[in-house]
């Protein structure tokens, strides 16, 4: 309900009738019954068991002055789920904007109509949203205007950790993709294979480039840091680490207190974000999973929001400055 590029479309494909009142359109408990085909005292109920959240979604009781300035509109208007006398006669009245009444849609569980409206609903926004971004959600991340920069800082930071790997580490191969696991499990609890498999990836997608900003921020911080400690411990023991050393650097470093709100705020980003933009459940993260606040549709698919090459086309200059210094 907070996706405004979404919501002009339900409203259309909804078409339900309202009532234009200051501007806006809205309902009555009796035109919402009617059309969710449920009995306006099952709407009596949600109202009493939900009454918070459907009153910060829209839903407001009137009363006085400017009740009876709605009551001079419905006593000039017809509407055939209404009892316009019975209403006439009432001390309040409860409304209903399209928000509120599309809240309460995802509340009830009682006939086919409102289950047959969630999917509408849900499959609007997701259509939307791919119409947004060209017909694919997989490079969403990369419409923030933050991403380009948390790239640049990330390819360079990562060099220093394959480089330490390389360096600091004994063994094959093997380390470098069993360490970059164990990042991905620390912050997000998933395997790169398995975070693939969630964003239905193909074999020539680079899984990097499909984070949020916040989350690769937080990759290239532990990447950082235990790069660092690889090099100042195999310095001290004047050789490279054996694995089962290394993970003991990697243990105490995960283990420090000030990761714990940073890891908590990258997984709600990447659980929500791309459950509402991709259409992709985290189940390991699902605890995470929050309404995404009107900001965040705005910045991935309002007009702020660009391709990754127009991004880098706007940033050529602040990323030369950034390479000159390096």
């Amino acid at each position: 309900m907070n996706n405004a590029v979404a919501m002009g479309e339900i409203e259309k494909a909804v078409g339900l009738r309202g009532i234009l009142f200051q501007g806006r359109y809205v309902f009555l408990k009796e035109q919402v019954a009617s059309f969710l085909e449920i009995a306006p005292r099952t709407v009596e109920r949600y109202l009493e068991s939900h009454n918070e959240e459907l009153v910060r979604n829209g839903y407001v009781v009137l009363r006085g002055e400017i009740l009876q300035s709605l009551k001079k509109i419905l006593s000039q208007t017809h509407v055939p789920e209404m009892d316009v006398g019975n209403i006439l006669r009432s001390p309040q009245l409860g409304i209903f904007d399209f928000r509120a009444f599309l809240n309460l849609a995802m509340l009830v569980v009682e006939g086919n109509r409102a289950r047959l409206m969630r999917q509408m609903i849900l499959d609007i926004v997701i259509d939307t949203i791919n119409l947004r971004c060209g017909g694919s959600t997989k490079y969403i991340n990369q419409r923030d205007e933050d991403f380009i920069f948390s790239l640049y800082q990330d390819e360079d930071y990562h060099r220093q950790f394959t480089d330490a790997l390389r360096d600091f580490v004994s063994g094959g191969n093997f380390k470098y993709a069993n360490y970059t696991n164990k990042i991905y499990l620390a912050i997000f609890r998933e395997r790169n294979q398995e975070y693939r498999k969630i964003l239905r990836l193909a074999q020539k997608d680079r899984t990097r480039h499909t984070f949020y900003s916040e989350v690769l921020d937080l990759i290239t911080a532990f990447e950082s840091g235990l790069a660092s400690e690889l090099a100042n411990r195999s310095a001290a023991l004047g050789r490279k680490l054996e694995p089962w050393e290394v993970d003991s650097v990697f243990d105490e470093l995960a283990a420090l207190p000030h990761w714990k709100p940073l890891i908590e705020k990258a997984r709600m980003k990447m659980a929500s974000r791309d459950l509402a933009f991709r259409d992709a459940l985290h189940e390991n993260i699902s605890e995470y999973i929050r309404a995404l606040p009107v900001e965040d549709f705005e910045r991935f698919l309002g007009e702020k929001s660009k391709e990754l090459a127009e991004r880098i086309e706007d940033a050529q200059d602040v990323l030369k400055r950034l390479r000159d210094r390096g």
